[in-house]
């Protein structure tokens, strides 16, 4: 009784108070008590046609009736407001921000729940930003739903990973960590990119990435599809690519996809030059008033482009109308309403922030933010191999350590990083775990004489090795061929330093090598020699601590791999091939890898036992529960990634050979267990049909698959599935 009488009288409060607002509003746009259609509808009609230009700009202000809109950060691993890219502006003063695992550690979590976590840490500070420092905006292009289908592309450590389902569930967990829990409005807006099949650098602005729409929707639209049904997010940014030679700042799916099926209202932005690029690159128009029209009439509502003179000139030229801008704005003003931007502070939650929440100091210096990104870079790190238990070491039986590597002594920020306001790089994580009494030394590897010198007179060699995110170059260019980055792709797989290892190697055989990469590599020397191999991301504040506590056996590791390491090149299509049955991903993939999706170990052991589903027949109207049983064998406390893959047997469809349909990180002590209990749908196994233009569910028979890699299977059971 008590609870219901609270929440009738905070309801009672809440309609006062928008009663009083209502009352002071000069327009019915300022009114919040209205229908937000209706706000928009009537904030339209009192613009210009200049005033509607201007707001296909990234600020949608209209300071004649008082609206201030709010621009966009980057924010795909932390708020940016610095770092290598200049994103502070020109001109002003670095903010330093709490940064994590690039966004290729971040899935190397698995753990969707930590991913909302350190969104919401991102959010919050990007309100205090604004509110304190009057700096940045509050739509957040994050995250990025691309998929990693090519270890070659160039941008592979912005993405999540390769299958869509786990980038799926990680984009969602994003969008809503940013966008925050309460039920009016958002803390920031989560703007996904880069919408769609954007995994080539070279030539991708004109390039057309060609594949049928089956593979549309089930493949790569898919973590799009989800960020905005399940994660609410209401933005997203097109690639500059085609589709089927359609450029995508163009591309009639926005409209008649994205809008119509998805539900989706809200902002699609252009990346930036690509309405240009529409005549000079993709020559798909042949003038500028004609991209424009183009554009607007497939739906873009912001341009990152010089776009007002061929808006007006397409207006001009009766390309488009007054009305086609209009209809496009309504989701540009609808993100700004969830923002609170057209309504009083004392309705908006997040107003504040920035404002009365002073006394702590800044949030990326609270002991909170740093904690949890020490915490989410403990578990995005992966152990590759370890043979002989080389990992943990004990610090009680080691005098010397050899600290080897071109990346031991730094912590290297990407092109879309922010500035921490810290750095702990591995040497200086290994320096502050190992203690003073123990004899750690360094060199870079740049002379491997001089490395395998310090090796041979140390107990334990760590050989810090893989790539730097920005190739510590200029633009579009990098030194290396196993290099890659915005706007240039890699034309080899093979890690040139792996010789600073191989020479470390032989001059100790106690080497542990770290692999501190954006991207995989095809390291088959290292994987047959070298007893430990670990694998973490570039860029956490974090980085040094989180490599010594599992270097260590402070943490144990559970991190797991979103991307296929083949063995070779020769097991890779051509790069603009995008048919992933071609052989692309663990779900085509022709031969073994060097290293499969959801591949990582760990000190400890865990085993599976009593696969069961709460039912042995799926339809479209029912559901199944699989379960199974997971217990630590070992002597650790420590996680297990517990993964779901399908295989179907007698599909009138080509289908993957098998494909990721859930996964649950779990936590276990020594000698307990967990049943651990993963939803399955009729629907999550349905394929595209061209001719019914929907999902078909097929009589079937599907393999369910349960195990701690795509490639280590162990339990397996038969479900039928039917209409």
């Amino acid at each position: 009784m008590r609870k219901s009488s609270c929440a009738c009288l905070l309801i009672f409060s809440l309609s006062v108070t928008l009663f009083s607002l209502a009352q002071q509003a000069s327009f019915p746009f300022q009114n919040p008590a209205l229908p937000a259609d209706q706000r928009i509808t009537d904030l339209l009609s009192r613009m210009t046609i200049a005033e509607k230009i201007s707001a296909l700009s990234t600020d949608p202000s209209v300071p004649r009736l008082g609206v201030v809109g709010t621009g966009h950060v980057e924010g795909l691993h932390g708020l940016a407001l610095g770092g290598p890219g200049g994103w502070e502006g020109r001109g002003k003063a670095v903010i330093p921000t709490t940064q994590f695992p690039q966004s290729r550690g971040l899935g190397q979590t698995w753990d969707p729940a930590l991913l909302q976590k350190a969104a919401a840490v991102e959010a919050y500070e990007t309100r205090y930003a604004d509110g304190r420092y009057h700096r940045g905006g509050m739509v957040v292009r994050a995250p990025n739903a691309d998929l990693s289908r090519d270890p070659r592309w160039g941008r592979s450590e912005e993405s999540y990973g390769e299958d869509p389902f786990l980038v799926g569930t990680m984009a969602v967990a994003f969008a809503k960590g940013l966008q925050g829990d309460d039920p009016h409005y958002w803390m920031t807006a989560s703007l996904m990119k880069h919408f769609l099949a954007n995994s080539n650098e070279d030539n991708r602005d004109g390039s057309s990435s060609d594949f049928d729409t089956r593979l549309f929707h089930e493949y790569y639209s898919v973590p799009f599809r989800m960020g905005i049904e399940l994660g609410g997010s209401d933005a997203f940014m097109t690639s500059y690519n085609a589709w089927n030679h359609i450029p995508m700042t163009a591309q009639p799916v926005l409209r008649n996809v994205v809008m119509k099926e998805w539900d989706f209202n809200g902002i699609i932005c252009t990346d930036a030059g690509a309405l240009t690029n529409m005549v000079t690159h993709h020559h798909y128009s042949q003038t500028m008033p004609e991209a424009a029209a183009a554009a607007i009439h497939a739906g873009i509502n912001q341009f990152l482009d010089n776009y007002k003179q061929p808006v007006q000139d397409a207006l001009a030229q009766k390309l488009i109308t007054e009305q086609d801008i209009d209809q496009n704005l309504r989701g540009v003003y609808r993100v700004m309403i969830k923002l609170g931007m057209l309504d009083p502070h004392a309705l908006v939650p997040y107003s504040m922030i920035g404002i009365n929440d002073l006394a702590k100091g800044d949030p990326w210096n609270w002991t909170e933010h740093k904690e949890l990104a020490h915490k989410v870079t403990d578990e995005s790190i992966v152990l590759l191999k370890n043979d002989h238990d080389t990992l943990p070491l004990d610090v009680s039986k080691l005098k010397s350590i050899a600290v080897i590597g071109p990346y031991a002594d730094i912590v290297a920020l990407d092109w879309y990083s922010g500035t921490p306001p810290y750095a702990i790089s591995p040497l200086d994580g290994i320096r502050t775990r190992a203690g003073s009494s123990m004899n750690i030394q360094f060199a870079t590897g740049n002379d491997t004489n001089e490395a395998a010198a310090l090796a041979k007179k140390s107990d334990v060699a760590i050989v810090i090795i893989g790539n730097h995110p920005t190739c510590d170059a200029g633009w579009a260019k990098c030194p290396l061929p196993s290099d890659g980055k915005e706007a240039i792709d890699r034309k080899s797989l093979t890690l040139e330093q792996e010789e600073i290892a191989k020479a470390v190697f032989a001059a100790n055989p106690h080497t542990i090598v770290v692999f501190n990469t954006s991207f995989p590599f095809t390291t088959t020397w290292t994987q047959e020699n070298i007893p430990a191999i670990l694998e973490m991301t570039h860029n956490s504040e974090e980085e040094g601590t989180g490599l010594a506590d599992v270097l260590f056996g402070d943490y144990n590791p559970a991190g797991r791999l979103t991307q296929t390491w083949v063995a070779s090149m020769d097991q890779l299509p051509p790069m603009m091939d995008y048919d992933i049955r071609h052989g692309r991903t663990y779900m085509y993939l022709k031969g073994k890898p060097l290293y499969a999706v959801g591949y990582g170990l760990s000190y400890t052991t865990f085993s599976y036992s009593n696969l069961r589903l709460s039912s042995d027949k799926l339809n479209g109207k029912a559901a199944s529960t699989v379960s199974v049983d997971i217990k630590n064998t070992g002597t650790r406390a420590g996680d297990e990634v517990v993964q779901l893959y399908v295989s179907h047997i007698g599909s009138r469809v080509p289908r993957p050979q098998e494909e990721l349909k859930g996964f649950n990180r779990i936590s276990l002590q020594p000698g307990e267990t967990k049943t651990v209990a993963i939803p399955l749908t009729a629907q999550a196994l349905a394929y595209w049909s061209d001719a019914a233009n929907k999902f078909v569910i097929e009589p079937d028979k599907v393999q369910i698959k349960i195990g701690p890699s795509s490639a280590d299977i162990k339990l397996e059971k038969t479900v039928s599935v039917s209409e």
